[in-house]
């Protein structure tokens, strides 16, 4: 089930997003994927509020969520035309497998909104490395839909925002490495009265 053949350093060096087109079966089974969800919920959480969600849809929801995605985007976009509608199918049938990461920040509460809303994204980070201790492949994906209060509602409430669409599945293709900063360029050791280095 795990990648036995690599250590845990190896797997955070090797993770990599697959594109969501270009993942395709053998997918994660539902017991996989609620694995993965489970890994992703050992996320740093403030206050233990649990200040986030996942929504798993399965493949044979899938063209539903489509018929959804395109009556919510003709509603939306004033200038829809048929290849809209179509990218809204793509969209939902997209790689064998779909998790939809839900932001459902407590408040009021002390805990600030945003330490919640750093946590949903920690949760979605979470999923992918779960993802690919497994042998998988995951891409993370917002686009209009994560920002239509249309789209939340399909899977959620008001009180709550979606962090992202995690797709997971095979790679079509090997996964190339992407440019990466010089660690020079994002990373130093600070100095009383140093400041941010020029």
């Amino acid at each position: 089930m795990f990648n036995d053949t690599s250590s845990p350093l190896s797997l955070l060096r090797t993770r990599r997003s697959g594109k969501p087109r270009d993942l395709i079966a053998p997918g994660p089974g539902d017991d996989q994927v609620m694995a993965m969800i489970a890994l992703a919920s050992r996320t740093p959480d403030h206050g233990k509020l649990f200040p986030w969600r996942f929504v798993a849809v399965r493949g044979e929801d899938r063209a539903a969520l489509a018929v959804a995605l395109q009556r919510i985007m003709a509603a939306e976009k004033p200038d829809c035309g048929p290849r809209d509608l179509e990218a809204a199918e793509q969209f939902a049938m997209q790689a064998p497998a779909m998790v939809v990461v839900l932001s459902k920040p407590v408040t009021p509460h002390k805990i600030p909104l945003w330490e919640q809303e750093l946590s949903a994204g920690a949760a979605c980070m979470n999923l992918l490395h779960a993802a690919h201790a497994m042998g998988f492949a995951g891409g993370w994906l917002t686009g209009w839909a994560a920002y239509s209060d249309a789209v939340r509602d399909v899977f959620g409430g008001a009180d709550e925002r979606i962090a992202g669409f995690v797709f997971i599945g095979t790679p079509a293709y090997p996964l190339e490495e992407r440019p990466r900063p010089q660690l020079s360029e994002i990373a130093h050791f600070w100095t009383p009265g140093g400041g941010r280095p020029g």
